[in-house]
């Protein structure tokens, strides 16, 4: 049996779709986990089929507290049945903007306390997509392989393709500038960043912003769209600085609450650019989705050395 023949990928429920199309990218398809709920509200799970000595890999969300029991079940329940390897892949990881507690507050970090409880359960490697930050690629004793998957080649992909001219990329802060650098450099245009201050949990204030901007089209650039309120003002702020015209992208589109509301009472429509991470996004008449399946696809092959 070849290493191809050999792996089992299957996904928590919020994944599917996206595992689904990892799946496809490697010619296979996804292993549906049986599934039962009994009548006081506990979970069952079961391997359809027989998964010891098998290459299990795991595709899976972390958005939710059900969520994230579901991923620790499955690579819990790969070793109990004696796997010959637990490989897990996380597009978007919940808690990530958690990742450090501010001094003598009691908060609990559960950017890196919830990671720490994935990486317990002894998976061999896990990757992580986009992360706020990589404080949780070393919450563990040195024990499990990590990998943090980057987008840009495929974020910039996306920008080529809508043929835009004489753009600039926007950081929202100077804590994001370096991806965008990043991402600009493989772009080969200009970039800036906004100056934002964090004062509660969900709110930001953000200040001034270069004159790069004017004149040009602007990208603003993030990791993620949580409510919205920090990038709505980084729009505000780009069109203050002379932008004749404003995009918005990000990676993880969370869109909590009101924020699509939010985006168009402020007259945003469908320049919202994201990727498929979070479950449940769609390109419809707001969102344009791109795919990051074939970015882990990718990575896959390259970990378990399938094309061998």
């Amino acid at each position: 049996m070849t290493r191809r023949e050999n792996l089992i990928l299957l996904s928590n429920a919020p994944a599917a779709p996206l595992a689904d199309r990892v799946a496809g990218e490697l010619g296979l398809e996804r292993v549906r986990m049986v599934t039962k709920q009994f009548a006081d509200g506990e979970l069952y799970h079961a391997f359809p089929c027989d998964v010891s000595g098998r290459d299990l890999v795991i595709v899976a969300t972390t958005e939710d507290d059900q969520a994230h029991q579901e991923l620790i079940d499955l690579i819990a329940g790969g070793r109990y049945w004696n796997a010959l390897s637990v490989n897990v892949v996380i597009p978007y990881l919940g808690y990530s903007t958690m990742e450090r507690a501010k001094p003598e507050s009691g908060e609990i970090p559960k950017g890196i306390t919830r990671t720490r409880q994935i990486f317990r359960t002894r998976p061999n490697y896990v990757a992580f997509v986009d992360l706020h930050s990589e404080a949780v690629l070393h919450a563990h004793s040195g024990e499990i392989r990590t990998r943090h998957v980057w987008t840009e080649s495929a974020a910039a992909d996306k920008i080529r393709s809508l043929g835009l001219a004489n753009y600039v990329l926007v950081s929202p802060d100077y804590g994001f500038s370096k991806r965008v650098a990043r991402l600009a450099g493989i772009l080969d245009c200009p970039h800036t960043a906004a100056n934002k201050d964090r004062y509660d949990v969900d709110r930001t204030i953000v200040g001034q912003l270069s004159g790069a901007v004017r004149g040009r089209v602007a990208i603003i650039c993030d990791d993620m769209i949580r409510t919205g309120g920090s990038m709505l003002q980084t729009v505000d702020r780009c069109y203050e600085a002379g932008a004749v015209d404003v995009l918005v992208m990000a990676t993880h589109l969370v869109l909590a609450g009101d924020a699509r509301r939010r985006f168009r009472e402020r007259g945003i429509t469908r320049i919202i650019i994201g990727a498929d991470t979070y479950p449940g996004r769609e390109s419809d008449d707001l969102l344009d989705v791109y795919s990051v399946a074939p970015l882990i696809a990718r990575e896959l092959e390259h970990y378990l050395r399938l094309t061998d």
